[in-house]
């Protein structure tokens, strides 16, 4: 088959032998603790610059000085200003220009242990990571005290206490227009995103599923030449593992493994995943085209990636048992950006939201800003703790933030009962037989020798079928209750489908318990007649119309007979509506938080949404995450953790199409050419409750939606781009009051004095926290197409009043444009309102950008 053979190590890395060590004495006693009482995991950060920013460095100052610094010579490190770094312009990525100072990485970890035997000389501590291509720094297990020291010597920048952090298709192409659009544009989808490699941090790949192999295809397809990863081998990720589609893949547990939290059994220390989340989202940016979806021994089509050719490197930091910590992240980011990854993709966010000055000064956050300034794109889930304002879980403007919306495609299954009422129920099911109506039994009224009813939760979910009496409920349809304990996995439909097996119901009715409230229940797929009732106003109504038809003796008040009847109308095949797509309630929204005092950040979040709602998806033969799906090859799940990596796939395109595309023009073709509008032409609504979320939908805002929702072909022909660099992110850190110090100690670079806020960036949106009378912004157009002529058209947010110069414009291919834009306050309000702006070519280009007033401020003379 011509398989190209990845580099494969059999887990050498230093990390990778701590943790195994340690795992194996985790495993080789009960009762074993890795934390001695009063030590924790910190994360230490260098002044010395990092292997990338020295690279970037002897860049711009010539061979000259590359001996001199590879072979360990100085120390000084970055140094300088701002200005000491060169800028990442639109048609200029700093990518694999030159070799790496390999060397100089070895000389980092030389200096950092050196401090480490100093400052700590005869105490015990253990190191888990080094960190040294982005970030020069290192990851150990010690006490406050001994941070303390470290924290005073004059090599560190910046000692913090390592933090948790948590996880956050078959129709979707077509939903996006990719089969007749973006696909086309790059020559079918057996070319699609062919050459870019999407490095995902997340809970690790099955690599035996057919949405990663790399033999459904004669066509060349060739391992990327600037990819320098490698394919860690293990047990449970065998030699092979890895092929021209799954390039490279790494697992990093250290600080999990020292806290004792290290399931080895279930966690595997490997990449293998066992959660399946990992599996799910890979395969929704990158799987492969046409494979067939069957689960439960239903057909439900085709799936296939966002960018179906394009390459796949997996980081995995995240496992089943306890989701993560942000030292073992870091470590995954770091190396994704060693390895040459083009695009960074993170279905996670932090537990918290980070402490100190700013939500952007994280150690993930900043590793991250050193990603972009590599040139690597960054896609981050917004978070699943919408709706409520300033709930976003992903803050930085180098980070691209997709939050959830819906799509056209849903899986709807109804009961109809012997009243005439219909009930929509969620279930991949097959109805019931034809037009008969089946009586309907509630398992708490079916147990063996009419026992009272239990407090055992778990009869009443149909768990048990030992307790239950088969021949009173044969024929019948069995009425079971969907508790909190499915949520929390103590309870499984497959459990109740085996219950009603064993008893030979007819089908199988789930009613909701009222506590279940704020959980997305996907469609469940079920081998008979079955179906869950999402809504609890409707389980009630069904409960209502089941113990009215219960036929009671009059004197005892015993059940004679059950009069209830219904029907299941079957689920396997999907509605398609006009209302989608929508923003799901459970998506984080904006404003952006600065800061724990939930200040307003200058900064649009989320960027855009795309599809995050009920996403088929590959599913790891050892997937734990959702019982349901146990078993099965693909699984139907939700969350913004399906919404970004379908961003990562349509990145994958643009980056094919536009090589030299900075991570910030690949953001702007995105933002500025989404829909704004549903399937009918009506604006996109946004669900604002948790219970019956479509009864309190209203038209969503940029804080619910960002620019919009995701239109993956345009985003390849966006005429005009904003673009944005490091330093222009640098300088915003700098102009944040206070934090001269902090930036240092992140970047290894000094602030010089600066007043831009992120209002300043030059960013696809504006969004101005607190308006004080009046205020000035400025944005720079650059033409990635031909010469065009442009108008700017625009709504002023309310409260406010807006003049843009100029609005008219002939802007030359490659050439750029200034445009101002003074806005005035003409009321005080705290309430926020929002406006756009509406850039539209002679050619037919047109770029929307969301503008966005929070406070408003006018001061009387």
């Amino acid at each position: 088959m011509g398989v190209a053979r990845r580099k494969e190590h059999r887990v050498a890395a230093s990390a990778f032998l701590f943790a195994a060590a340690v795992l194996g004495v985790l495993a080789g006693g009960a009762g074993v603790r890795a934390f001695e009482d009063g030590t924790a995991v910190y994360i230490v950060t260098m002044k010395q610059a990092p292997v990338f920013h020295r690279r970037l460095n002897l860049e711009k100052f010539g061979s000259s000085r590359v001996a001199n610094a590879a072979g360990g010579g100085g120390g000084g490190g970055g140094g300088g200003g701002a200005g000491d770094t060169p800028s990442t312009s639109v048609l200029r990525k700093p990518r694999n220009g030159s070799p790496k100072p390999m060397n100089y990485g070895s000389y980092l970890i030389r200096l950092q242990n050196l401090l480490l035997k100093r400052t700590l000389r005869g105490e015990h501590y253990i190191k888990l990571y080094s960190y040294h291509y982005l970030v020069n720094g290192f990851a150990v297990v010690i006490t406050p005290q001994q941070a303390d020291k470290l924290s005073g010597r004059k090599e560190v920048a910046n000692v913090m206490l390592d933090y948790s952090v948590r996880t956050a298709t078959t129709h979707t192409p077509e939903f996006l227009g990719l089969p007749q659009g973006a696909w086309v544009q790059e020559g079918g989808p057996q070319f699609a995103g062919q050459g870019v490699v999407i490095g995902l941090i997340d809970t690790g790949i099955d690599p035996t599923h057919p949405s990663f192999a790399d033999d459904l295809s004669t066509d060349s397809y060739p391992v990327p030449a600037h990819y320098s990863g490698i394919c860690e081998v293990t047990n449970d990720f065998p030699s092979g593992s890895c092929n021209r589609k799954l390039v490279g893949a790494r697992h990093f547990a250290a600080s999990a493994i020292t806290r004792g939290v290290f399931n080895a059994s279930q966690d595997l220390a490997s990449p293998s995943d066992s959660d399946g989340h990992g599996t799910h989202t890979a395969s929704i940016a990158a799987g492969n085209h046409g494979i067939p979806v069957v689960v439960a021994g239903h057909q439900f089509g085709n799936a296939s990636g966002m960018a179906p050719r394009a390459h796949i490197a997996v980081y995995k930091a995240l496992y089943k048992s306890f989701g993560g910590f942000a030292a073992d992240v870091v470590a995954a980011i770091d190396q994704a950006a060693e390895d040459n990854v083009d695009i960074i993709s993170l279905s996670i966010t932090p537990n918290r939201r980070p402490p100190g000055l700013a939500t952007f000064f994280n150690p993930i956050d900043m590793a991250l800003l050193s990603a972009v300034k590599a040139g690597i794109f960054v896609v981050q889930a917004a978070g699943n703790t919408g709706p409520s304002p300033k709930s976003m879980s992903s803050y930085s403007p180098w980070i691209f933030t997709v939050g959830a919306s819906a799509h056209d495609r849903v899986y709807n299954n109804y009961v109809v009962l012997g009243n005439n009422l219909t009930i929509q129920g969620v279930g991949l099911a097959p109805g019931t037989d034809g037009d008969c109506m089946y009586t309907l039994i509630a398992a708490l009224h079916a147990l063996k020798n009419n026992t009272a009813s239990p407090t055992e939760m778990s009869l009443g979910e149909c768990q048990d079928s030992s307790r239950l009496d088969a021949d009173l409920i044969r024929g019948k349809i069995l009425v079971c209750s969907y508790s909190i304990r499915f949520v929390l996995g103590l309870s499984s439909v497959k459990q109740t489908l085996d219950t009603a097996n064993n008893v030979s119901a007819a089908g199988v009715i789930f009613y909701l318990d009222p506590f279940v409230l704020g959980f997305q229940l996907n469609p469940t797929p079920m081998h008979m007649p079955g179906l869950i009732i999402p809504s609890s106003d409707d389980s009630k109504v069904f409960l209502t119309y089941y113990n009215d038809s219960l036929v009671r003796d009059e004197t005892s008040g015993q059940i004679v007979s059950f009069g209830g009847v219904a029907k299941i109308l079957g689920g396997l095949n999907p509605n398609y509506g006009n209302s989608a797509p929508k923003v799901m309630f459970y998506s984080a929204r904006g404003p952006d938080p600065e800061d724990n005092s939930l200040s307003n950040a200058d900064i649009l979040k989320p960027n855009l949404v795309a599809p995050g709602s009920s996403i088929w998806g590959a599913w790891s033969s050892l997937g734990l995450d959702s019982a349901e799906f146990a078993g099965e090859s693909f699984a139907m799940l939700s969350g913004t953790s399906m919404a970004a990596p379908h961003v990562a796939g349509l990145a994958a395109l643009i980056k094919q199409k536009f090589p030299s595309f900075s991570p910030a023009a690949i953001a702007s073709a995105l933002s500025t050419t989404t829909t704004l509008s549903d399937r009918q032409g009506k604006p996109i609504m946004a669900q604002r409750t948790y219970s019956n979320p479509d009864s309190t939908q209203s038209p969503a805002t940029a804080f619910d939606m960002g620019s919009g929702f995701v239109n993956a072909t345009a985003a390849l022909d966006p005429g005009i781009m904003f673009d944005c660099c490091y330093n222009d992110f640098f300088s915003f850190l700098c102009g944040i009051n206070g934090s001269s110090p902090v930036v240092t100690n992140y970047t290894g670079n000094s602030c010089v004095a600066s007043t831009m806020t992120g209002a300043d960036l030059n960013l696809p949106s504006i969004t101005i926290a607190v308006l004080n009378q009046t205020r000035t912004i400025t944005r720079t157009l650059t033409n990635v197409a031909a010469d065009e002529s442009y108008t700017v058209s625009y709504s002023a947010p309310y409260g406010t009043v807006v003049s843009v110069v100029p609005t008219q414009f002939v802007i030359p291919s490659g050439q750029k444009q200034l445009v101002i834009f003074v806005v005035n306050a003409t009321m005080n309000s705290s309430t926020a309102s929002f406006g756009n702006v509406g850039f539209y070519g002679d050619k037919g280009h047109r770029a929307i950008i969301p503008f966005s007033v929070i406070s408003k401020v006018v001061y009387s003379s």
